[in-house]
């Protein structure tokens, strides 16, 4: 005659499996957060990274156009369009001055070539992404997104001229104005989805009396 035994877990032993569960879980809902919050962090950090690069761009695009006018100021004029003002880059359908009765044929020429250089580096044509498949074209992706450059004399009295370039940022911010605080910025004003996504850097070059 065989004998069968039973045993049963001590009650102790089984609430310290099931406290040993919920220690589990607890832990895993707690990593789950971190690991959440360290997605958050890396993705702010893209972003922060992406707008400081399209500022550093922007900057050089400012110098840039500063530099060309300086070297050619005989003829400032030219790259604003006189009291009309210049705008290029994505989306103005413009790639220079349209005509210019300053100075002579040369230094004319050299302010339409500034001009139309500092277009196309707006839309981005200084590095080029090759078509990944047939039939699709190559991509600008050399400037910031919707770059757009403007020249325009500032204060005719002292022959100051305005270099501004804008471009949509990625994350809303204030949207820039003029000095009154109200009024748009008119470089890129209205050429993005939302004004709080216009960002623009500036910078002003004076033209001395030249005989």
């Amino acid at each position: 005659m065989s004998l069968r035994t039973y045993g049963h877990l001590p009650s102790g032993a089984a609430q310290q499996q099931g406290i040993a569960l919920v220690e589990v879980l607890v832990s895993l809902v707690i990593l789950l957060f971190g690991l959440l919050g360290l997605v958050g962090v890396s993705s702010r950090s893209s972003t922060a990274e992406m707008e400081s690069y399209q500022r550093v761009q922007a900057l050089q695009l400012v110098q840039d156009m500063s530099d060309r006018l300086n070297a050619n100021r005989k003829v400032a004029t030219c790259y604003s369009n006189g009291a009309t003002g210049v705008k290029l880059g994505t989306g103005t359908g413009n790639t220079g001055a349209a005509s210019c009765a300053a100075g002579n044929a040369q230094q004319q020429a050299r302010a339409v070539a500034d001009l139309a250089a500092w277009d196309s580096m707006l839309k981005g044509q200084a590095e080029i992404q090759p078509a990944t498949k047939p039939g699709q074209a190559s991509t600008n992706v050399g400037a910031m997104i919707g770059a757009i450059g403007c020249v325009t004399l500032d204060d005719a009295a002292n022959n100051v001229y305005m270099i501004a370039v804008s471009w949509q940022g990625l994350v809303k911010t204030a949207a820039p104005t003029l000095a009154d605080g109200t009024t748009a910025f008119p470089c890129g004003s209205g050429a993005y989805s939302d004004e709080k996504l216009h960002r623009v850097v500036t910078t002003k070059v004076r033209i001395g009396a030249l005989s």
